[in-house]
Parts: C-alpha cells; structure tokens; sequence
C-alpha cells in the first residue's frame, strides 16, 4: 500500500513539474474538441401517433374485410417503403438539392436510417423521424422532422384509402370482362344444348340425368304399385259388404201387395189395441183381409214393391269410385312403364348418343357454375366498392398529431462539452506523466533507493530565494488562471447553447 502511494504521489509531483505543459495540451484538446462538437449539427426528432382500424360492423356482416394480420403487416411494410420516403423527400426540403438518382437513393437510404416505426399494440404505432442537415438551422431542421412526419401520414393515408377503392375499381372491371366472355360461352352451350335435346328428347340432360330419372321412375313405379295393391284391397273389402244390405226397403205405405200386407197387420194391431177381441167382426174382417194378402205376397216377385236402400246405394258408389282408381293407377303404371322402356332403350342403343349429350350436358353446366361464381364475386366487389367509398373498413386516425420539436434529440451538446473539457484535463495530464517518464529522473527518495538497491543517507531541500518565490507565486496564479480560464470558457459554451435551444421555434 505504501508503494501505491508513493507511485501516486510522484506521479502527481511529475504532472506538478510540468504542469504548464498539461495546461497547453489540455487548452489544445479542449479547443479542438470544442470545435469538433459545435461542427455537429443538431438533430430534431418529431413524433406522431397513428390508429388504424381494419375492422368494422358493416365489414364484418358483408364478409369483406380480409383479413386484419394481413393488413397490419401491409401497414408496416408500406408505412416506410421506398416509394413514399421518395414521395416524402421530393415534397420537404430533402428534395431542394437532389437532382440525380444516386442523390435521390441516397437521401432516400438516409430517411430510413432515420426513420423509426414503432408497433404500441396491434394498430397502435409510433412514427419518429430524425432531421439534423448541417445546411440548416436549428428551427428549420425542426420544422423539417414535423413536416416528414406529416407528409408521411398524409401519403400513407391516400395511398392506402383511395388505392384500395382504385384496386375495386379495377376488379370490378376485370371481373365484367370476364362475365361478358363467360356469358358468350355458356350461350353457345345452351344452343348446342338446346339443338341436341330437340333431336333426342329422351336424352334431355346427358346419360347421367336419364339415370337420375331412371332411378325416380323406378321409384314412382314402386309407389304406385303400392298404391295399386292398397286400392285392390279397397276395392275387394267394400264388393264383401255390398252383398249383405238389400237393395230396396219394404214400407207400409209403398206399394204392392207386401205394402198392403204391412198396412194391414199394422191396423189389426191397432184394433187390439183398442181392446177388441178376436171375436169382435171387425177384427175378423182384417184377419182375412191379411191371409188374402200374405198370398199374393207371396206370389209377388222379391224386390218389387219396396223404396231403393240408402245403405246399398252409397256401397255400390264408393265401389264404383274404387274400381276408376284401380284403372287409373294401372294406366298410369304401364305409362311409366313405357318410359322407363324408351330410356332403357335409348341407352342401350345409342350409346355415342349418350356420351355425347353426358358431354354436353357437362360442359353447360361448368360454365353455368363459373358465371355464376363470377357473378357472386362481381356484386360482391361492387358492395365492397360502395363500402370503401361510403364507410372505408381501413380507418386511419392520428391519435396524436406530428410534434414540433423544441429541443434538439442528439446530440447531447452540453454533455460533449463537458466531456471534452474532461478529455483535455486528462490529455495534459497524461502528457506531462508521459514526458516525466521519458526522463531519468526520480521524484523521491524512496523511488532512488529501489532503484538503484543502494541506501539514501539523506536528501537536499531546494532554497530559493525572495524574488524566486515571489515569482512562483506569480507563475501559479497565472497557473491557476489559465485552469480558471478554461473552465470559464466551457461555462460560457454551455450557456450559449442553452441559449441556442431555447430560442428554436
């Protein structure tokens, strides 16, 4: 530890002894430094805020929106893309002096050096721009960052909104072009489609259709033999029931001799009733009336005489209804039949017939399908199309509008200067250490006993004498003043450039 000190201590005495050289060099860094620094130019950064909305209510309904990665990833990539940094540098003051292409990519590849976007959230960003040209002032440089910032918004806006309604635009008519194609080709398809059914109508929608048909025929031949066999069941149980109701009714006051037999029974009934009895002429009277007609009753034919049934009457109409059904489904089953025959037949054939109107009939109705996806696609679009010009689903907002800076971003002025001071005391005191160490000299006692390994019996003080010292103290105020000085020199940089800042607009 001693030793530590007394290395320090004559490495302080060594700077001491040479201090006016310490003193030059650290003025001739200071100086240089101080100029180097107030060579940089300043640097003013402008910021803004930007929100942009991918997704709406109307958007999200109407399916055509895309989708909102895709988008934010277009946001980032297009925000700084070379073609709005040379949109942005030939509308500011970066653009006054380029004249060539190289000029133009160069300022270009320095705009994006100093140019940050910055993602808050998924569509929240932050646009910082940093403007320091040496060939401008500290105010038009920031007014510059504000306008690069602005400008770059501003082109990013209409690049974005009304591109997307110019790409519609453009969609739309490609989208008719291709539906007026579409359309002359799917109206010859329907004529040759129409021409060929008119020549063979059994093969109306090619051999894959006539076997849909065949198949539904066969079906509806399944139904109505179904049908068939219910209305013969119907049919047969209603002819079982006609033959238990007569066909006519006996009445007492009809007609015949088995309506006077009625007529007669029925008033011998009512004779009895009265209280006469068999005895009383009266009663005999109708008891012979009644054995006269009870023989020519029976020798009257059956049936006659009487009043038509009800009953058998509506049995022999629901039988009759029953038998036209049961004819109607049997002309109708052999009418099904006979199609069934005829496309059977007609496949069997001809069978280039047939692979020609499967051909035909295939290639209408991919063409139908294509225009009528093409046509879907092109009311789309054009929904889109309004959507974009009435409520655009890209809506851009600046949340916090471009700043106009008022204190310069880089460089760090006062600290530089503060450190070059620092690097100027340090670089003379280095050099008076350095040149110290050049010359075989010992500061110390202690230092010349290691050295030479031989004992020091003593050391001789300086003695100077009134007029020396008073011209010490002379050379040490001069020593300090010029320390001073610097010192001074640095405080007043600092306060010209406080000054300076605060003056920009």
């Amino acid at each position: 530890m001693q030793e530590v000190v007394e290395e320090l201590r004559s490495a302080l005495h060594t700077v001491w002894n040479r201090r006016w050289l310490a003193l030059a060099v650290a003025w001739a860094v200071c100086i240089l430094g101080w100029l180097a620094v107030a060579f940089i130019p300043n640097s003013y950064e402008s910021r803004a805020r930007i929100y942009v909305e991918l997704e709406d209510v109307l958007s999200e309904q109407l399916e055509i929106s895309g989708d909102g990665k895709q988008a934010i990833t277009k946001v980032r990539q297009t925000l700084v893309s070379a073609v709005n940094l040379e949109r942005v540098v030939r509308s500011t003051k970066l653009g006054e002096k380029v004249a060539t292409d190289n000029e133009m990519q160069s300022a270009v590849q320095s705009l994006t050096e100093n140019i940050v976007v910055e993602s808050e959230q998924d569509n929240l960003f932050t646009i910082t721009a940093t403007v320091g040209k040496s060939s401008l002032s500290d105010a038009e440089n920031a007014a510059l960052a504000k306008d690069v910032v602005q400008k770059l918004i501003d082109i990013f806006r209409e690049s974005n909104i009304a591109g997307n309604r110019g790409d519609v635009a453009d969609t739309i008519a490609f989208l008719d072009q291709q539906l007026d194609d579409r359309k002359a080709e799917l109206e010859a398809a329907e004529q040759r489609r129409l021409a060929f059914e008119a020549e063979h109508p059994d093969l109306i929608g090619g051999t894959g259709t006539v076997t849909g048909r065949l198949q539904t025929m066969r079906t509806e031949m399944r139904g109505i033999d179904a049908d068939i066999a219910a209305a013969q069941s119907a049919l047969a149980a209603i002819s079982g029931q006609i033959a238990s109701p007569p066909r006519s009714i006996v009445t007492a006051g009809g007609g015949g001799a088995r309506g006077a037999l009625m007529q007669a029974q029925s008033n011998l009934s009512a004779m009895r009733a009265r209280g006469l009895t068999d005895s009383h002429p009266d009663v005999q009277a109708q008891q012979r009336q009644i054995a006269s007609l009870r023989e020519q009753a029976a020798s009257e034919p059956a049936g006659s005489g009487g009043s038509p049934n009800p009953a058998y009457t509506s049995l022999m109409s629901i039988r009759a209804e029953r038998q036209a059904n049961v004819q109607a489904l049997q002309a109708r089953k052999a009418a099904v039949q006979s199609d069934i025959s005829a496309l059977i037949a007609a496949q069997a054939n001809e069978p280039a017939v047939a692979a020609e109107a499967n051909r035909i009939s295939r290639d209408y109705e991919v063409l139908k399908d294509k225009y009528d996806d093409l046509l879907n696609d092109r009311e789309e679009m054009r929904l889109r199309g309004q959507v974009e010009t009435e409520r655009s689903a890209f809506q851009f907002e600046v949340i916090d509008p471009p700043t106009a800076p008022r204190n310069p971003a880089a460089p760090n002025r006062p600290l530089l200067l503060l450190g070059v001071l620092i690097v100027g005391l340090g670089a003379g005191a280095g050099a008076a250490f350095v040149l110290g160490q050049l010359r075989s000299s010992f500061t110390t006692a202690d230092k010349l006993e290691r050295s030479l390994d031989l004992p020091v019996i003593g050391t001789i003080s300086r003695s100077v004498t009134e007029a020396a010292r008073k011209h010490q103290k002379l050379r040490l105020k001069q020593f300090f003043a010029g320390v001073g000085a610097l010192g001074a020199v640095c405080f007043l940089l600092l306060v010209v450039e406080i000054v300076q800042v605060g003056s920009v607009a």
